[in-house]
């Protein structure tokens, strides 16, 4: 199982929300290119980064600093947070990410997402956000009428092989990661499926392994010391 230590971004700093609430926001570092190569020292391959404040407006806030950790590391990045045209995929795909991850467009807009899936193909990855049984959209801030498994289905008809599923409930909440969601999902649907939210200890990171999820992502548990890195990237090989 692959691991991606996570960096939000909002203003330039890596910051941590509660339950994707903005009013709850904790900053641990204005250095994210710092952070990104302690997650490399640790031995990490991947990182996933979140443009917080493109989830709310649909802008670009940070290509800069995406650009900086290409430039400066090794890792592979997958990058989401409001990207919602093809202007804004071409341009992190141009940059050399390794996944552009549509998250709002992919729900409200399901012929671009084949567009997108079409041209790029693997390059492309999908946020799927659960709240209470539906999809979240626009940085969590609003619930759509699409069911987690309405959603799922879409994206096998339009053959995307990577989705990074958070359950909102569990993110930023350290109270362990949803095991059941994630087994019935990789039970259910075959697609590489990326756990997010609450992944809090290094069981959460063995349970997943053994569920056969393709990857798990860690946030605040790093931040807080809860997991270290590199234990969490030995256990899960």
């Amino acid at each position: 199982m692959k691991i991606f230590p996570a960096i939000d971004l909002y203003d330039g700093k890596v910051v941590r929300l509660y339950k994707g609430r903005y009013d709850e926001m904790t900053v641990y570092s204005d250095d994210p290119l710092d952070i990104a190569k302690k997650f490399e020292t640790a031995g990490a391959e991947y990182i996933h980064i979140v443009d917080l404040e493109g989830a709310k407006d649909g802008l670009v806030h940070a290509y800069d600093t995406v650009k900086c950790i290409i430039e400066n590391t090794s890792l592979k990045v997958e990058i989401g947070g409001g990207i919602r045209s093809e202007d804004m995929v071409k341009k992190y795909v141009d940059l050399g990410v390794d996944k552009v991850i549509l998250g709002t467009i992919a729900v409200t807009n399901e012929e671009f997402l084949s567009e997108m899936a079409f041209r790029y193909k693997d390059k492309i990855a999908v946020g799927v956000d659960i709240k209470d049984g539906f999809v979240a959209i626009k940085g969590w801030t609003e619930k759509s009428q699409i069911t987690a498994d309405e959603m799922f289905e879409m994206l096998s008809v339009h053959s995307i092989s990577r989705v990074i599923c958070t359950d909102i409930s569990r993110d930023g909440a350290m109270r362990g990661t949803n095991r059941d969601l994630y087994k019935y999902l990789t039970e259910n649907y075959k697609m590489n499926i990326i756990a997010s939210g609450g992944v809090s200890t290094l069981d959460d990171i063995t349970a997943l392994n053994e569920i056969g999820m393709f990857g798990a992502i860690i946030g605040k548990a790093y931040y807080t010391g809860a997991i270290d890195l590199s234990e969490a990237i030995r256990v899960s090989k």
